[in-house]
């Protein structure tokens, strides 16, 4: 039981410095990319995604989104 609590720590710590960096990002550059919806899903989006974070910084509109597709 110690392996899982000291795992479970160390998550919560790369969680926490994963969200400060992308809390500090200027998010200037953004790509559309298929992400989960969430951490605990198995559902796929399509958003805009950081390039230097990957954090989710938008939605696509209908042309962008159909552009994705495309590809």
């Amino acid at each position: 039981m110690k392996k899982v609590a000291k795992l479970l720590e160390e998550r919560q710590k790369i969680n926490k410095e994963i969200e400060d960096i992308q809390k500090e990002c200027p998010h200037f550059y953004a790509s559309i990319k298929s992400v989960r919806e969430r951490l605990d899903s198995t559902t796929n989006v399509i958003r805009y995604v950081c390039d230097s974070c990957s954090s989710i910084v938008g939605i696509p509109n209908n042309n962008d989104l159909q552009n994705f597709l495309k590809q």
